[in-house]
């Protein structure tokens, strides 16, 4: 049976669950590595894929004997049957984080379905810990990512601007093995640099200028996650006790980290070490990272849960002085039992161009 579908059915036991109703198709993609539009639905004998007819073809050829999933066309299955696929079930999990209220009535609705449960996040729990397959994948894309990091070095000059650079990172990302963007491409230069998630525009890079670049790419659907700060021509000696601190924090963290790392003390370590220099850590120290950018756990001092082995995680420190510039610098991490890899290796001290 597929392992993952194996492992979820043991996990809705354990929930006094007799099925779900998947419809996230990011979760679809996970248990079954299916990209159509679908229902899947874990019942109590079968696992069975609703979809429609422009899509057989394509699912079909996804799957293999091993995954052990009916596909049916939507517009096959009767009344009667829907109603009957959870025949005798008093629980039915569903996706509480995804479903909308509409939604949520439609598929009672339309299943017949007792009573609809709350999961608790329990899919993208699963897809917290990543088997090999997942990290080969990251890794991948990580190693794209650092490729394209060396590119820009040379690609970016005066004049270029932040549109300009964010539209090479994403030609050079497809050109080089890459499925597309893992997320919108943050290219922020000089005071721009201050806002974290600044959209790309035409101001150009000057001399002096301090380029933020946020970058990422997918590779057979995994995601990659890098921040690096770089500079035109020379530092501006404001920002060097600030890029050293950022990076200070950065290291300290991936120090930390391993199987059992405590997220909360992870988290309170930087922003403790940030505020005795008069400054915050004004979003999440870092995320898991997967088939989504940002997935659970949130590395905060809000989560009180700890590391587990094969996680990947995103580390991002970052100061940011209203109209003047910001420092971000951030790695996607793998976790290990004692240790950890860094996966994305592009270098982190001082970079002028």
């Amino acid at each position: 049976m597929n392992e993952k579908i194996r492992l979820l059915r043991e996990r809705l036991r354990s929930l006094n669950l007799e099925g779900m109703i998947i419809t996230n198709p990011i979760n679809i993609k996970y248990l079954t590595n299916i990209e159509n539009e679908g229902t899947l639905l874990i019942t109590r004998k079968e696992n069975i894929f609703l979809t429609y007819t422009m899509y057989l073809e394509s699912v079909k050829s996804t799957l293999t004997i091993n995954d052990e999933i009916i596909v049916m066309d939507f517009r096959d299955v009767s009344k009667d049957e829907c109603e009957n696929f959870f025949l005798f079930c008093e629980n039915v999990g569903f996706e509480e984080g995804y479903v909308t209220y509409k939604q949520y009535h439609f598929l009672k609705q339309k299943y017949k379905v007792n009573n609809m449960a709350e999961t608790d996040n329990l899919i993208e729990k699963l897809r917290a810990v990543k088997d090999k397959e997942e990290i080969a994948n990251i890794t991948k894309a990580c190693e794209i990512t650092d490729k394209c990091f060396e590119h820009l070095l040379t690609f970016i000059k005066v004049g270029v601007t932040e549109k300009k650079i964010a539209n090479e990172i994403e030609c050079f990302f497809k050109e080089n093995g890459a499925d597309g963007l893992a997320f919108d491409t943050v290219v922020a230069i000089g005071e721009n640099s201050s806002q974290p998630h600044w959209k790309p525009s035409d101001r150009a890079v000057q001399m002096a200028d301090p380029i933020l670049i946020d970058m990422g790419c997918k590779y057979h659907g995994y995601c990659s996650d890098m921040t690096r700060t770089i500079f035109m021509g020379c530092i501006l000696e404001e920002i060097k006790p600030i890029y050293d601190l950022v990076l200070k924090n950065l290291l300290n963290a991936e120090d930390e980290i391993r199987e059992y790392s405590s997220i909360k003390t992870l988290s309170q370590m930087v922003e403790t070490d940030l505020r005795l220099y008069k400054y915050d850590l004004i979003h999440a120290l870092g995320h898991s990272i997967g088939l989504e950018t940002h997935e659970i756990p949130y590395i905060t001092s809000k989560n009180d849960t700890y590391l587990k082995k094969n996680m990947t995680v995103a580390i991002e420190p970052g100061i940011y002085i209203p109209g003047k510039f910001g420092i971000r610098i951030e790695d996607t991490i793998l976790v290990e039992q004692n240790t950890k890899t860094i996966l994305t290796k592009s270098p982190k001290k001082y970079t002028v161009i």
